[in-house]
């Protein structure tokens, strides 16, 4: 009988999986092939075929429109005193135009408040802000603590380029500890088989800001595919809620 290698080990010294990465995640990915009883591949696709996408639900479509167009009314005054302000400290338009990765990967022109000098604004935005950015006005920098220079993407909501929830959009060639996020996380480009949000599950997290840091960047993206793997409207709900007060109440933007 041929000699049989038997290998022990200590359940004790066993490490998740997550903890011993290194270098790049890599999400698990479902296989298509066989090896799968035909009940459990019955099953499966019964689920997948319950659950509806985020980008196909006709609820959170009416959700978004509803709730944009009456935060754009409730928040008019407040608009209209910002832009006042912008155009009374600093040479420039009130609004900042930047194109960003939408849906199924189509670009789209975001709104956003100018919170920058003209001068010194980065059209790209390859050039992440960081903490006491000398581009950023002074009252840019109440807009950015408090996420209000956020507000105009409620037109981005109502044109259908963007939902109140989703995965932050980001502007196409963005590094992430100094690699294209492409190069850095292999499945990045599932976050957009949703509408880009407002706000997100990773925001709301603590993922926001600087992805400089390895970590945080690859976090990011898992956040939001776990996003869109679990979407509800009641989670919406919760995500809006919990912006709300980390965000506009807090205040932990820079």
């Amino acid at each position: 009988m041929a000699s049989i290698v038997t290998a022990s080990f200590d359940r004790n010294n066993v490490t998740p999986i997550r903890r011993e990465r290194t270098q790049i995640s890599v999400r698990p990915v479902e296989f298509a092939g066989g090896g799968t009883s035909g009940a459990y591949r019955a099953r499966r696709r019964s689920r997948k075929r319950a659950r509806i996408e985020p980008s196909s639900s006709i609820a959170k479509r009416i959700f978004d429109v509803t709730a944009a167009s009456v935060a754009l009314l409730f928040f008019a005054p407040l608009l209209i005193a910002i832009a006042v302000a912008i155009k009374a400290t600093s040479r420039g338009p009130v609004l900042f135009f930047q194109y960003r990765y939408g849906y199924r990967n189509r670009r789209f022109k975001i709104y956003k408040f100018r919170t920058m000098r003209n001068d010194a604004g980065d059209a790209r935005g390859v050039k992440q802000t960081v903490q006491g950015d000398a581009r950023v006005t002074a009252v840019g920098r109440v807009l950015r603590k408090t996420s209000l220079d956020e507000i105009p993407q409620l037109i981005n909501v109502l044109k259908g380029d963007m939902s109140l929830v989703g995965p932050r959009p980001h502007v196409p060639g963005m590094l992430a500890a100094d690699l294209p996020y492409e190069d850095l996380v292999p499945y990045y480009f599932q976050r957009h088989t949703a509408r880009p949000g407002i706000t997100g599950l990773a925001q709301v997290s603590g993922c926001r800001g600087s992805t400089a840091e390895f970590g945080p960047a690859v976090s990011r993206i898992d956040y939001d595919l776990d996003y869109i793997e679990r979407w509800s409207l009641r989670m919406d709900v919760m995500i809006i809620i919990r912006t709300i007060r980390k965000e506009f109440l807090s205040g932990s933007g820079f």
